[in-house]
């Protein structure tokens, strides 16, 4: 009877023994498969480190922060060719509109010297006839001729000093007619010159567009490496505590399975 309970006891020990055995097994095989999930979640978090680290270094990134520098420098430029461009032109106008103003008063001058010299003309004309007839009634030393002769020579003067005030208008007029045709060319050239400044700048501004929307995505995949990092690390932790934590319950089995056997081994003694 005793020898068939020693017997039991020891069946029932080896039993429990190779359960815990077959435990620790298990726990060996989780164990390994968590070791192989720490050795992918740190490969993991290499490609991350190295896709953060191209990210923050991609060259795609700096070269689109100074395409976009350069483009707000373009734009900044444009416009102010955009304003010095409708300044010329304001100005331009306003040359024009004083051009005009002096063509209309030369115009006007030489309306009235034209009237003067024609008037002079007829003054002489009368004069010549006066002169003729009192040359015939009085005689050529008469002072009735005398004094027309001095009439002659004053209409004259004033007909000769109105011929060159026409002379003058002219000059004028055709000065003034060409300012004015210049300041149009001017006008025309800085409309041109405006047209192109203004192509320029919507071209510039689609450019910084484009370039802060590359730059944003280039942002974001950083943002989502940075994610995808934390966590691979957050992870690997966990894994790492679950290791821990295995390799602890192990430890505490392998002692209980150590109690037991004592335990077991204590009446085969007896």
């Amino acid at each position: 009877m005793h020898i068939h309970r020693i017997t039991g006891r020891t069946a029932l020990a080896l039993a429990f023994a190779g359960l815990l055995a077959g435990g620790a097994y298990a726990q060996s095989q989780d164990s390994t498969s968590q070791q192989q999930d720490i050795k992918q979640d740190t490969k993991d978090i290499r490609q991350d480190k190295k896709d953060l680290s191209k990210d923050r270094a991609d060259a795609d990134r700096n070269a689109d922060q100074k395409d976009i520098n350069q483009d707000k420098r373009d734009v900044k430029n444009d416009k102010q060719d955009i304003h010095q461009d409708n300044k010329d032109i304001s100005a331009d106008k306003r040359d024009i509109h004083q051009d005009n103003k002096d063509i209309n008063r030369d115009k006007t001058d030489l309306s009235k010297d034209r009237a003067d010299r024609n008037a002079d003309q007829r003054d002489i004309n009368h004069d010549k006839q006066d002169l003729k007839r009192d040359d015939q009634k009085y005689g050529a030393n008469s002072s009735e001729a005398k004094a027309d002769r001095k009439d002659l020579s004053k209409d004259r003067a004033d007909r000769n000093a109105d011929q060159r005030d026409i002379n003058h208008d002219k000059t004028d007029l055709s000065k003034d007619r060409t300012d004015r045709n210049a300041d149009q060319r001017d006008i025309n050239k800085d409309k041109k010159d405006l047209t192109a400044d203004r192509t320029d700048r919507n071209s510039d501004v689609k450019d910084l567009n484009s370039d802060h929307k590359d730059r944003n995505q280039d942002v974001k995949d950083m943002h989502s490496d940075q994610k995808d990092l934390k966590q691979d690390r957050k992870d690997r932790n966990k894994d790492q505590k679950d290791i821990n934590k295995d390799k602890k319950d192990l430890k505490a089995d392998r002692k209980d399975l150590r109690k037991d056997r004592k335990t077991t081994a204590a009446p085969r003694n007896r």
